[in-house]
């Protein structure tokens, strides 16, 4: 779930009947800077946003996860085991396969 610090901080605030004022009096700040964070007019660091959810009793939970980024490493993996010659003429076959495919005239014989 992809939600801006301001809603997020929003959303909780609300979820726990707190007005912004409350909560800027539990913070040590003002109104109008929990305001801003709230719409989106001032980006609050990581260490702020969760240390105004745990004023509420909430946890802010990051995570990081690994994005497919659609290329098979292990078919990478298998091509840098061969030798480098042999990745050149693979290279090549397949060039010329992608030529053919286009409607291009058939690759020269390579050796």
């Amino acid at each position: 779930m992809n939600l801006e610090p301001g809603r997020l901080l929003r959303e909780a605030r609300t979820r726990h009947g707190l007005s912004q004022q409350r909560l800027a009096i539990r913070a040590g700040t003002t109104q109008s800077a929990i305001s801003r964070i709230e719409q989106e007019r001032g980006s609050p660091t990581v260490r702020t946003l969760e240390e105004l959810l745990h004023l509420m009793g909430e946890e802010l939970v990051l995570a990081v996860e690994r994005r497919d980024s659609g290329v098979d490493l292990t078919l990478n993996q298998a091509n840098l085991e061969l030798t480098p010659e042999q990745r050149v003429r693979r290279g090549l076959e397949f060039a010329d396969v992608v030529g053919r495919n286009r409607g291009g005239e058939k690759g020269k014989e390579r050796t």
